[in-house]
């Protein structure tokens, strides 16, 4: 599980990373004769959500079926 973890951590990771450089990179004026390329940021942001919505998934189902347990403030401290 903690390998599944940090891989899905380093995805989220890449994709922030490719969204900001397709931010930084600005877009290029079109070439006649093609079409511009458009969406690449919204692309990779999504991927980053999505990659964060699977991990979250995921680590509440190891939760449930007892993978893992939680520990740390104990309820009613």
């Amino acid at each position: 599980m903690k390998i599944l973890v940090a891989i899905a951590f380093l995805a989220i990771l890449v994709s922030l990373g490719s969204a900001l450089m397709y931010m930084m990179r600005g877009s290029a004026p079109p070439v006649e004769g093609q079409a511009p390329k458009k969406g690449n940021m919204a692309t990779a942001l999504a991927f980053r959500v999505g990659f964060s919505i699977v991990l979250f998934i995921c680590v509440l189902a190891a939760w449930k079926l007892g993978w893992i347990q939680p520990t740390g403030i104990p309820p009613g401290a």
